[in-house]
C-alpha cells in the first residue's frame, strides 16, 4: 500500500443541515422559476437571476464554513442543483464550470493562493469555462496558447461551448504553454482582451450563456497558471454529476408542470373515464409513472454524488490505493447514473403529453422544452460511450478514462494506411 502524507481535509463538509442550507436559496429559486418560461420564449440570458444567486452566496456553497462559505457536501450540492434545475435547468449548467473550479481549489494544496480563491468565491466571484476548440484541432492537441510577453503572461485563442463564461468574472481556460505544458489559465474577464458571443445554436439549454470566447493577448497572472496534471482527479465524474443534476431537476419540472396542467384542465373526452381530467384513472396513472421515474432519477443522482464525495474525502487521506479506487468508483457511478437518469427522464418528457390533449403542444406552454433541455444535457457525453465503458469494466475490469477530449480524427485514407 502506497502511503503519502496529505493535508487534512476541510472539516465538517457533511455536518451542515440541508434544509437550513436550502432554505436560504429556495425563495430565489422560486423567483427564478417565475420567469423561466418567458426567458425560454425570448432566449433572454439570465443575467439578473445569476446576480441573485451571486449575491446570496450560492457560488460559495462548497466553500468551508470557516471561510464564510456554505460548507455543503457534494451530495448537498447535487440536491441544490436539482432544485435549481427544476426552476430553470439553464442555470445549474451555466454554473457547471464555476463549481468545477471551486472543487479544484478545494483539492489544492493549502496556502495563500488557495485561500485567495476561496475568498473570491465568498465575495461572489464566478468562474466560467473555456476548454473545447472546434474546427481543425486534432484530438490531443490544443491551439490556445499561454505565452510570455515581456514581463507578463498572455493568452491567445478561441473556445466554443464556453458555458457560463458570459456571466463570469474569471474563465477557466484550458491551454498550452509555450514550453508544451498543458495548463489551466484562470483569466479575468474584466479586461479588453476577453470577448464572448452567445452563439450557441442548440435546440435546448438555450439560455446557458454558452458559445464562443475569444482571448487576444488577455493577461493572466503567473500565479493563476495551473499545471493541468495537478487538476483534481475526479473532475470528469464531477462535471458529469452536474449534468445528472440538471436532467433530474428537469424531471422534477416535468412532474410539476404535468400535474398542474391536468389539475387545471377543463375539457374532457367523451371516451374518457371521468367528468374531470384530474379524476381520470388513466391520466392519473400517466402522471404517477412520470413521478416514479423522476423519483428514481433523483435517487440515482444522490447515490452518484455520494461516490464523488468519497473521491474528495480520500484525496486528503494517506492511502493512495483507496484514493485510486474511489476515483474509479466515482467515474463508474456517474457513468451509470448518466445512462439511468437519461433513460428515466427523457421518456417522462414525452409521456407527459399522454396526460394532455392537443392543447398541450401549444407554443405558449412550451412543454416541449423539457425534452429539448434534457436531451441536450444528456448529449454532452455520449451515452453509448458511457455504456461501453461500464460494460468493459464489468467484463474485463478495464478502468474508465479520467479525462477525454474531442477533436478532428484522422482522414479515412490515413486510417487505412495506419492499419
Amino acid at each position: 500500500m502506497n502511503q503519502l502524507t496529505q493535508p487534512a481535509p476541510f472539516p465538517a463538509t457533511s455536518a451542515v443541515d440541508y434544509e437550513s442550507l436550502a432554505a436560504r436559496f429556495r425563495p430565489i429559486f422560486k423567483r427564478i422559476a417565475e420567469g423561466a418560461l418567458q426567458r425560454e420564449r425570448t432566449r433572454a440570458l439570465p443575467y439578473e437571476q445569476i446576480g441573485w444567486l451571486k449575491a446570496a452566496g450560492f457560488g460559495a456553497v462548497r466553500v468551508p464554513l470557516e471561510y464564510g462559505g456554505g460548507g455543503a457536501s457534494l451530495p448537498q450540492l447535487a440536491r441544490l442543483l436539482i432544485e435549481l434545475a427544476e426552476a430553470d435547468s439553464a442555470l445549474p449548467q451555466a454554473l457547471r464550470g464555476h463549481f468545477a473550479f471551486v472543487e479544484d481549489r478545494l483539492n489544492a494544496a493549502p496556502g495563500a493562493s488557495r485561500d485567495a480563491w476561496l475568498e473570491r468565491f465568498v465575495a461572489g466571484d464566478l468562474v466560467g469555462n473555456a476548454w473545447t476548440e472546434v474546427g481543425d484541432v486534432k484530438i490531443g492537441d490544443v491551439i490556445t496558447r499561454v505565452s510570455r510577453d515581456g514581463d507578463r503572461w498572455v493568452v491567445n485563442g478561441r473556445k466554443y461551448y464556453s458555458t457560463g463564461s458570459i456571466f463570469a468574472d474569471w474563465i477557466d481556460v484550458y491551454a498550452r504553454r509555450d514550453d508544451g505544458l498543458d495548463v489551466i489559465a484562470a483569466v479575468s474577464t474584466h479586461q479588453p482582451g476577453v470577448g464572448h458571443r452567445d452563439d450557441w445554436d442548440g435546440f435546448g439549454q438555450r439560455t446557458t450563456g454558452s458559445g464562443t470566447s475569444t482571448f487576444e493577448n488577455a493577461v493572466v497572472e503567473e500565479a493563476h497558471i495551473i499545471d493541468f496534471a495537478t487538476r483534481f482527479k475526479y473532475q470528469t465524474a464531477f462535471y458529469q454529476l452536474v449534468l445528472i443534476a440538471v436532467i433530474a431537476g428537469t424531471g422534477r419540472a416535468i412532474v410539476r408542470d404535468v400535474a398542474e396542467e391536468v389539475r387545471n384542465r377543463k375539457r374532457v373526452y367523451s371516451h374518457g373515464n371521468a367528468a374531470a381530467v384530474r379524476d381520470d384513472a388513466q391520466v392519473q396513472q400517466v402522471v404517477g409513472e412520470i413521478a416514479a421515474r423522476v423519483y428514481a432519477a433523483e435517487a440515482t443522482a444522490w447515490r452518484a454524488a455520494e461516490a464523488v464525495q468519497r473521491a474528495y474525502d480520500t484525496h486528503f487521506g494517506e492511502d493512495r490505493e483507496a484514493e485510486h479506487d474511489a476515483n474509479v468508483h466515482a467515474e463508474l457511478e456517474t457513468a451509470k447514473a448518466q445512462v439511468a437518469v437519461a433513460q428515466l427522464v427523457l421518456p417522462a418528457a414525452t409521456d407527459l403529453f399522454n396526460a394532455l390533449g392537443a392543447s398541450g403542444t401549444s407554443e405558449q406552454k412550451l412543454l416541449d422544452r423539457h425534452w429539448r433541455n434534457a436531451r441536450t444535457a444528456a448529449s454532452h457525453n455520449p451515452l453509448i460511450y458511457k455504456e461501453r465503458i461500464i460494460g468493459n469494466w464489468e467484463i474485463n475490469g478495464t478502468e474508465p478514462p479520467y479525462v477525454w477530449q474531442i477533436g478532428a480524427g484522422k482522414p479515412a485514407q490515413e486510417q487505412r494506411a495506419a492499419g
